[in-house]
């Protein structure tokens, strides 16, 4: 099938060579809320421009093109890096020195020569890539003009030309969202997603459907909130034709009368079905949870619970409201 997940390239076994499994995956608040890259597959010289409600975004691309929305799986492995850094109380600066090859396996790239001349590109569109926004982060509002990343540059090659590490600077607007914790965890499954168009609905999902029971939106909306450049009549067949695949990670999407697309969170019911044995926990103790992992999905906290618990023997557990929960403490102090 053609929307089917991409395969996941790197088991956890490679996962030894840093802790970059131990930093979750973190999106910002402002890119899953409002169209900043392209969803084009082609080098796309548009300027795009975006107005909904009080905002305004100009994406104005250089001559490599605008960013896409794969390119943004680097900015995703830069405020994981840093929120877990942050979350562990160690010091951050808006320069990161990254290892090549961990950013590659952790967002599910190859780490052929191919990937890694891919990922150059991904650097020139992201620092070409100008914004001008007023979207507010950090509890600041203002209008400036910035690029994606203020600055990259390889530290150093193998012999044969490789990238090993490369130091990326990102701009003050993506480091305040850090810094003020405007950032939402979002599933490893993403960086499986093939389709642009399925990352952004996922974003868009997980950005609005992360602490309710649905979320409902006009399709005419959603269009507008994509960035598609597709008229919405073919916009509405792509839509169907996810909603058919479902491949979606942690979320279902269904079409409702009324040109509506309704969201509702799915609790991975091949884990739960695993994890046979367990009572549901109750929607307090959910609750509770979001208090205790403010920005986390505990629908995909409670599945990676619950296949801990299958994991290490189901053990008999007394409550396993308490339980969870005191997991949950452990592992947002994790990061």
């Amino acid at each position: 099938m053609a929307s089917a997940l991409l395969p996941d390239r790197h088991p956890q076994t490679d996962f030894f060579l840093c802790d970059i499994f131990d930093a979750a995956p973190k999106d910002d608040l402002g890119t899953m809320e409002h169209p900043v890259f392209s969803l084009s597959t082609r080098p796309d010289l548009r300027i795009l421009t975006y107005r909904h409600n009080d905002v305004a975004i100009t994406v104005t691309p250089s001559v490599r093109g605008l960013a896409t929305i794969h390119d943004k799986d680097i900015l995703i492995y830069c405020i994981s890096q840093l929120m877990a850094a942050l979350n562990a109380g160690r010091a951050i600066g808006r320069t990161l020195q990254l290892r090549a090859r961990d950013l590659l396996v952790s967002t599910n790239r190859e780490t052929s020569g191919d990937g890694y001349q891919r990922l150059v590109a991904a650097f020139e569109r992201l620092a070409g890539t100008r914004i001008t926004t007023n979207i507010t982060t950090g509890g600041v509002e203002t209008t400036r003009g910035f690029g994606l990343i203020e600055s990259w540059e390889i530290a150093r090659k193998t012999r044969g030309g490789r990238m090993i590490s490369v130091s990326v600077t990102l701009s003050e607007w993506l480091y305040r969202a850090v810094l003020s914790k405007s950032v939402l965890t979002i599933s490893r499954d993403y960086f499986r997603l093939r389709k642009p168009l399925e990352r952004r609905v996922y974003e868009l999902a997980r950005k609005h459907c992360g602490r309710q029971r649905e979320w409902g939106v006009r399709m005419e909306v959603l269009h507008l909130k994509s960035g598609s450049g597709s008229p919405l009549r073919v916009f509405r067949k792509m839509i169907r034709d996810m909603i058919a695949a479902d491949t979606l990670p942690d979320y279902r999407l269904e079409e409702l009368e009324g040109d509506i697309l309704r969201v509702t969170p799915r609790r991975e019911s091949a884990v739960l079905a695993g994890a046979a044995g367990l009572a549901p926990l109750g929607s307090e103790t959910l609750d509770r949870a979001r208090d205790l992992a403010p920005g986390w999905d505990v629908y995909a906290l409670e599945a990676e619970w619950r296949r801990v618990w299958a994991d290490t023997g189901r053990k008999p557990l007394r409550s396993p409201d308490r339980a969870f929960l005191g997991w949950v403490a452990k592992r947002v102090a994790k990061g």
